[in-house]
């Protein structure tokens, strides 16, 4: 049987739900620490539903179901404890959360909701509303108050318990060790830095084409115009441009929207090089040659990618840190919730044998 403890991560999947059409709205606990809220059996089924989308398969048994209940209890008596704390996550904080999830879900970095919103029309022909509605089940509004609670029961737990993990570090034998053991995956591949711009399809193609022409132009006459690129107002709304440094990978060409021929074409080009305006299936885009690494094997001292600072050992400590206090914090989020789960803070309005009927749905 799977242990379904409090959710505290932030991904389209655990920050999904599945909202049910019809339910029984009967009462099955009241969480009165901070202020008065009910937790129906509606309510219930649907994150039942959310954990079976996770999971990929049908949660039937009534163990199962109580521990969900339970994380219901236990989610809903942090947000009233860090209420009650005065913790606060503000709107544009949510936004740059959610901009954040999108952007990792697409590979694509977007800095405005009207550049996502261009984006996923482009791409699927849907507005913003309806892909987080057929994504999520829930409207965008639902969703971003889904993100709001997830951050405010981080930041909670955090601010409680930010001394012991602020002391959690990766020892130097696990970072060795963890080195040894996969010395293979600690390489350069091929790799290009480049100057890229692209500039979106969106509803009118030809306009996107002429803008990336343009800019090619004005680069091309006058080399200093990068930095104005980069910096005009118009990048993240009109275009996209930047600096990358990119590997010979399938999943950077993917990324790209470029097949192996146009990676062959780049790594074979010398520095300096400015290509065409070429067109992928989403957008326009040129871009320019800057510097080249070739693959090497990476030693434990050596940085772990061009232009870092961050060498491999480094790298390794903070993954393993990080590892290493996530587990801490879910630990901490559960025990914290069980402290305020007592009889004052929390009335069950059916237990025992009333309350295994109403599970076996």
């Amino acid at each position: 049987m799977k242990r379904f403890a409090l959710g505290i991560t932030l991904s389209l999947a655990l920050v999904a739900s599945v909202f049910a059409q019809s339910g029984d709205m009967t009462p099955l606990a009241v969480v009165k620490l901070n202020k008065t809220e009910t937790i129906t059996l509606k309510q219930l089924k649907s994150k039942v539903g959310l954990y079976e989308k996770q999971y990929g398969q049908a949660i039937t048994d009534v163990e199962s179901r109580k521990q969900i209940l339970d994380s219901l209890i236990q989610e809903k008596l942090i947000l009233q404890a860090a209420s009650k704390q005065g913790v606060v996550i503000t709107d544009s904080q949510i936004d740059q959360y959610f901009l954040s999830s999108l952007s990792q879900q697409f590979n694509q970095q977007f800095t405005t909701e009207a550049q996502l919103s261009n984006f996923i029309k482009a791409n699927t022909g849907k507005t913003l509303e309806e892909y987080v509605k057929l994504q999520a089940g829930m409207s965008l509004k639902e969703y971003k108050e889904t993100i709001k609670n997830q951050v405010t029961l981080q930041q909670y737990i955090y601010v409680m318990k930010q001394a012991e993990i602020a002391k959690i570090a990766a020892t130097d034998s696990e970072i060795r060790s963890f080195f040894d053991m996969n010395r293979s995956n600690f390489v350069w591949n091929d790799s290009a830095k480049i100057f890229i711009v692209t500039v979106q399809k969106g509803n009118n193609a030809s306009s996107a084409q002429a803008t990336a022409k343009d800019l090619r132009n004005q680069y091309v006459k006058d080399k200093s115009k990068e930095n104005a690129i980069k910096t005009s107002p118009d990048n993240g709304t009109k275009y996209t441009a930047g600096s990358m440094w990119i590997a010979k990978t399938s999943a950077y060409a993917q990324a790209l929207g470029w097949s192996s021929a146009n990676m062959d074409e780049l790594f074979g080009k010398a520095v300096g090089y400015v290509s065409e305006v070429t067109e992928t299936q989403t957008d326009y885009q040129f871009y320019v040659v800057q510097k080249k690494e070739s693959a090497k094997m990476l030693g434990i001292s050596d940085i772990v990618q061009p232009e870092s600072n961050v060498t491999v050992y480094e790298y390794i400590k903070a993954m393993l840190t990080q590892q290493k206090q996530l587990q801490y914090f879910a630990q901490a989020a559960e025990d914290v919730a069980k402290s305020l789960d007592t009889p004052a803070n929390v009335e069950r309005k059916k237990t025992g044998d009333a309350l295994n009927a109403l599970l076996k749905w």
